[in-house]
């Protein structure tokens, strides 16, 4: 079994729609439309404010000077397009403008991309023909994507992948899957109003937010596993401790623990250590600010996935078209970078108590859960593994808000790099995984080796039933890749158990 997200090649069977509306779609709705559990269903007072915003651009274009509709792009900006080369003018901007390179993207971040565009459409702003949201939308609905590569974007607006997008939709680019749309007719009129977006980038942070906030409170369940493993204290999750100190994200995930392990409010204190290793004692500190982190992302989503930030916005109020720099997504890129650092000190965090189950001080067991054989190793390599995994994981949360870019003969001289950003939230999952995964098999082991088994009906109790029935009970030295690779595919489970805790 792979450890990693499944991507479905296709659509299955609807479930129930998603109203389209340009104002309340959601993480959870984008993550439905990619994996095709659900159909897109346009609102009609999204598609009033896209045929108005429609009829103000064409009208606005035909008067005046207006980027990207009249005028050139980038650098280009103050070279006129004339009246009798209009039309061509917008085929002649998607063809040189979807030049997108590298790796094909899999249908469902294609998908995510789709559902943004097609709801910020109806937000009412971009001035494009309302045919293109319902070709989107169909597309959504029968499957077909079309193909987009990874590479061509610094967060100043997915503009290649949208030239890809806007290619497809004029019949000029390939689609994959069955059930493509009619080409549209797209011109001057329509070609930059398309590509003035983010929605790549965006699709990919709902992607990756949706997978990796569950995958954090998987994380807290197996921590309570390895807590039972080493009788490990209550008192780090007392309600007095997070009253004293009311951080929301710490004090949130204190009560959750209490919950899953089935402790007091006010817990009293063991007999024999003090106080236990901060893989136990700190955890509050650490998951709390990562789902403080996922809140503040998801709050920066709400807003950019329903919002009409094309440059230039299409105002059919005052008739005038506002040439901006809504498209920069600083806010974006920041939320991801923070996000990502706070998920490396969870993972850290997990290789601690690893490191703790090895050792019999805690555990009262052999040395690395070994058996009986002399100078058995156990699960002695899954620090090494684990190590590993936690290099990857923290190379990928370097800020890419670092990073810098000085474009179109320097008209263009800043970039957020908001969807390297998004791409290296999105590979953090499979990372993230593992190292859990690996603590989890220790955790399992050492219960087992202890006859530890806490109550079905706690909710630890029941992510342990549902561990011991996947994991190989065998103690023996043996490889444990299986073991990980199963253990990493468990969290998903494990996510709704946390879920479970959150009422």
């Amino acid at each position: 079994m792979d450890a990693s997200v499944v991507v479905q090649a296709g659509p299955p069977a609807s479930t129930g729609p998603v109203v389209l509306d340009g104002r309340g779609l959601g993480v959870t709705d984008i993550v439905r439309l990619a994996d095709g559990s659900a159909r897109p269903v346009p609102g009609p007072d999204g598609v009033r404010r896209a045929t108005e915003s429609w009829n103000a651009a064409r009208q606005i274009a035909a008067t005046g000077r207006v980027y990207g509709r009249s005028t050139g792009v980038g650098a280009n900006r103050n070279e006129a397009v004339p009246t009798d080369a209009a039309a061509g003018h917008g085929l002649r901007l998607l063809r040189s403008h979807a030049g997108a390179i590298g790796a094909e993207l899999p249908a469902r971040e294609v998908r995510a991309m789709l559902a943004v565009r097609a709801n910020q459409l109806l937000a009412g702003g971009a001035g494009l023909r309302p045919s293109v949201v319902t070709a989107l939308c169909g597309a959504l609905e029968s499957g077909a994507y079309p193909v987009v590569n990874e590479f061509g974007s610094v967060g100043t607006g997915d503009i290649a992948a949208l030239a890809q997008v806007g290619l497809a939709l004029a019949g000029e680019h390939p689609w994959r899957g069955a059930g493509a749309p009619e080409p549209q007719p797209l011109d001057n009129n329509d070609a930059l109003a398309l590509m003035s977006s983010n929605a790549l980038t965006l699709g990919q942070s709902a992607l990756a937010l949706h997978e990796l906030r569950g995958l954090v409170g998987a994380t807290q369940v197996v921590a309570a596993l390895s807590l039972l493993a080493v009788d490990g204290s209550h008192e780090p999750y007392a309600a007095p401790v997070h009253a004293a100190r009311p951080h929301r994200g710490s004090s949130e995930v204190a009560r959750r623990m209490r919950e899953l392990i089935g402790a007091a409010d006010r817990p009293t204190p063991p007999l024999g250590r003090i106080q236990d290793p901060y893989g136990f004692r700190c955890l509050p500190q650490i998951h709390g600010p990562a789902h403080d982190a996922a809140d503040a992302l998801e709050e920066v989503l709400a807003i950019e996935v329903n919002a009409a930030a094309e440059n230039p916005l299409i105002s059919p109020e005052d008739l005038a078209a506002y040439h901006h720099g809504g498209f920069y997504q600083a806010q974006l890129g920041l939320a991801l970078d923070h996000f990502r650092l706070s998920l490396t000190q969870v993972a850290r965090l997990s290789t601690s108590r690893l490191s703790t189950l090895n050792e019999p001080a805690f555990t009262r067991l052999k040395p690395f859960l070994a058996d009986q054989e002399p100078a058995a190793s156990g699960v002695m390599i899954l620090e090494y593994a684990a190590g590993a995994a936690l290099g990857e994981l923290r190379a990928l949360s370097a800020p890419a808000s670092l990073g810098h870019a000085v474009l179109s003969r320097g008209v263009e001289e800043q970039a957020s790099f908001a969807s390297l950003a998004a791409r290296q939230t999105l590979r953090a999952g499979r990372a993230f995984r593992l190292v859990v995964g690996c603590e989890l098999v220790a955790a399992v082991r050492a219960l087992r080796q202890r006859d530890l088994r806490p109550g079905p009906d706690l909710p630890v109790g029941r992510a342990l039933e549902l561990a011991e029935a996947l994991l190989d009970d065998d103690p023996a030295d043996r490889p444990l890749t299986d073991d990980v690779t199963v253990a990493a595919g468990v969290l998903d489970r494990f996510t709704e158990i946390w879920r479970g805790s959150t009422s």
